[in-house]
């Protein structure tokens, strides 16, 4: 049994970084993809930093060294400097790769150096037109500090001076406008070659243009960048609404702690030193030597250009079988309950249901949560309307979701502007769970719709998050989820939940209770397993209980995307624990978890991942699926994503992301095949649900040879302590494999033969 029972959090994540790496290393992604995925590993990166390093950091300054989740903070922070360095080491070999792959494809990403004399004219003009008017130098040389450098901005630091005269130098600083400025620009085509350019060459290359005052010759620009703590950190001044508080702390914010500071290997070390000087940045906030450039996250805007086999096949939306474009999105849920699968089928059914809410005269009221929305949100822009057609909208906004927090409080003064009710949440609690309830009188009475789903309201992450959204006129549920609405408008009104599991209510302890009952139905020899699918499992108690399930012979089968702090497969520990995690081109971000509860399974999917904080800090919703059918599509859904051989990767002791591999069966990409399931839903429910629901036949079957002996097991009397049934099996199936080869029934008439020795 290992020395520690669990993987650090922040170590955990930057496993499931590299695993947005190893995207962008595969060659087998598109092109432009690969280099979205170095987009994304960037911003990850930086979010990294400002959030779970500075956490670390303040722990550690205030000499709090103790042990938190898989060692202490000082350990930890060394510890993830290394591996920092080991991945930027791995990400620029990867963009030297792809720039390979896209000459190529004659497409070349060239510097201030390699322009031909009519490319540097044309970016002399665009220069002249576009960028120089955003531009505004800082000289530096005469100031004893540095104006404070903004969070995430890149910079230029500028060294010019004259090679003949040896004048004194001088430094300044350019940050590049990329908030009003493309990052690349596309030049013109030179036989048949696309050439793009850097932003940051483009200035290299009119750096003279800028400091024509001096009399220099040599001009030098090395890139910079500041990392700060993004922690929002809030007064107990009552005098304040918490939408000025939340503003101040945003201000705050800018000028927040550095806690990395990335440079250009290249810079001369005196010139390095004046600067860590002057912004008064000390060597314990991660001194990081990077490359020519940072901000790699850019590389998610990065122009669409070359043949279309660079990109991801733009594959339509699949429409709903059960969902017609002229019929009332009211009606049909009013008949049965409809599940969304997201990206594979549109969201846009999601605003056709508030559109249609908004101007249906027998609709009385409209209550929603948000979380983060888009900037120009269709969401919001229907309660809007809906408000202005005399509907009451209540609207939960979340003011604390991070880095969403500005865009939040605009749309909520614009939601309270055009009369809707707006509640702030709950303080010291975040409000993440997704669901709105509809509210219509019919036939003098009030029947409600309620919506619960996996991710948030937002019609431009929706295209590339996978998640799952429930329409649902089911009486119990949609009374619950009104009583949810209840409790964050008078936070006295708790409710009575027999369906929902709420927290910070009864989320936890149900959980446990339905992980004790696999526990229970295992010894007593019933069937007993647990499939969950989350993107974090980082909190201890339920981590405990997931061991102690595995030790007693209950199969669990975990598919996390991000953090998991739980070490799978490990023996004496996890042995009947496995994990494996999903990265490819959606984001996996649903939660479906499946008890097997003794052959009457439970299904619930929602917001809540096992984390501390989702489980007991804030209000998460996760709701059953009674309906049969939709309950076949999430098992065979669950049974595709178990499938995969191609982009999954195994989540072991260690965390190497070693892909998983089994050459005896045909290659499967989860994401793929759901889109085909899907397609086939659209034709023949029944038929196409049984073929795929044979991946959860596979899965389910999986039964460990000590469910169907412990219960024989427990009831032999015996004056010395027997040996387990299941060593018993395991040894007689040893000592038969050794003379030859074993399969699935003879085994069977193994444990059947020894059943009779036990019983006897």
């Amino acid at each position: 049994m290992p020395k520690e029972r669990y993987i650090n959090r922040e170590i955990s994540w930057l496993a499931f970084n590299e695993r947005v790496l190893q995207e962008a290393s595969d060659p087998t992604v598109p092109l432009l993809e690969r280099l979205k995925f170095l987009g994304i590993f960037s911003s990850n990166t930086d979010e990294f930093y400002r959030v779970r390093v500075a956490s670390l950091k303040r722990m550690s300054d205030l000499d709090e060294d103790k042990l938190v989740l898989g060692g202490r903070p000082k350990k930890i922070l060394s510890r993830i400097q290394e591996i920092i360095l080991e991945q930027r080491y791995k990400s620029d070999d990867t963009y030297k790769e792809i720039l390979k792959q896209l000459a190529h494809e004659n497409i070349f990403i060239i510097n201030e150096k390699d322009l031909t004399e009519s490319q540097g004219a044309f970016v002399r003009e665009y220069f002249q037109n576009r960028v120089r008017p955003t531009l505004v130098p800082i000289m530096i040389d005469h100031s004893p500090v540095i104006p404070a450098l903004k969070d995430k901005m890149i910079y230029l630091a500028i060294r010019i001076y004259n090679s003949q005269t040896h004048t004194r130098k001088k430094h300044a600083l350019i940050e590049l406008p990329t908030d009003q400025i493309p990052r690349f620009l596309v030049l013109p085509q030179e036989e048949g070659r696309q050439y793009i350019m850097w932003l940051d060459d483009v200035i290299r290359y009119c750096l003279y243009e800028i400091f024509s005052i001096f009399q220099v010759d040599t001009y030098e620009a090395y890139t910079i960048k500041l990392t700060r703590d993004a922690e929002l950190e809030m007064d107990d001044d009552v005098s304040e609404s918490i939408v000025q508080k939340i503003s101040k702390s945003l201000r705050q914010r800018k000028k927040g702690r550095p806690v990395r500071f990335i440079y250009d290997e290249e810079m001369p070390p005196e010139m390095l030193k004046q600067i860590i000087k002057k912004l008064s940045i000390h060597k314990g906030d991660n001194l990081i030597p990077g490359a020519r450039y940072h901000n790699f996250k850019d590389f998610m805007k990065f122009p669409k250009i070359g043949p279309a086999r660079l990109q991801n096949e733009n594959r339509p939306p699949v429409p709903h079988n059960d969902i017609s474009p002229n019929r009332s999105m009211l009606d049909i849920v009013q008949k049965k309950d409809i599940l969304l699968h997201y990206p594979y089928q549109s969201f846009t059914y999601v605003i056709d249901m508030l559109r249609e809410a908004a101007i249906d005269p027998l609709v009385v009221s409209i209550k929603m949560t948000l979380y983060r929305v888009a900037e120009t949100s269709n969401v919001v822009n229907t309660l809007i309307n809906a408000v202005k057609n005399g509907k009451q909208v209540t609207v939960v906004m979340e003011l604390q979701a991070r880095f969403d927090e500005e865009n939040n409080i605009l749309w909520a003064n614009r939601l309270r502007e055009e009369g809707a009710k707006v509640i702030f949440g709950i303080p010291n609690m975040k409000v993440h769970a997704k669901m709105f309830l509809i509210t219509r009188k019919e036939k003098a009475e009030l029947v409600r719709y309620a919506y619960i789903g996996t991710g948030n309201f937002n019609e431009i992450t929706s295209r590339i998050y996978s998640d799952h959204g429930l329409f649902t006129a089911n009486k119990a549920l949609a009374e619950e989820v009104n009583q949810v609405f209840n409790f964050l408008d008078n936070n006295y009104k708790s409710g009575n939940y027999k369906h929902l599991l709420v927290s910070p209510f009864f989320m936890r302890t149900s959980l446990l209770a339905m992980i004790q009952k696999e526990i229970n139905n295992v010894r007593a020899g019933k069937p007993a397993y647990m499939i969950l699918k989350l993107n974090s499992i980082v909190d201890v108690d339920m981590i405990e209980k997931l061991y102690d399930a595995g030790r007693e012979g209950v199969k669990i089968k975990l598919i996390v995307r991000g953090i998991c702090s739980l070490k799978a497969g490990v023996p004496g520990l996890s042995d009947n624990i496995e994990a494996v995690s999903i990265v490819d081109k959606y984001l996996e971000h649903s939660r479906i978890l499946i008890f097997c509860n003794g052959g009457d399974e439970k299904i619930y999917i929602g917001s809540a991942d096992w984390m501390t904080r989702n489980l007991d800090h804030r209000i998460e919703v996760l709701t059953p699926i009674y309906d049969k059918s939709i309950r076949k599509e999430l098992k065979a859904f669950i049974g595709i994503e178990l499938e995969d051989n191609m982009k999954a990767r195994i989540l072991g002791e260690t965390q190497e992301n070693i892909y998983k591999r089994d050459s005896k069966k045909t290659q499967t990409r989860a994401q793929d095949k759901v889109y085909s399931m899907l397609q086939e839903l659209q034709f023949n429910d029944d038929e196409a649900l049984n073929t795929f629901a044979q991946s959860w036949v596979g899965t389910v079957q999986t039964v460990s040879i000590k469910k169907a002996t412990i219960k024989k097991a427990t009831t032999t009397k015996t004056v010395k302590k027997a040996t387990p049934p299941s060593v018993v099996v395991k040894k007689a199936i040893k000592k038969l494999a050794a003379k030859k080869p074993i399969n699935k029934k003879t085994v069977g008439k193994i444990v059947k033969r020894r059943k009779r020795v036990v019983k006897k």
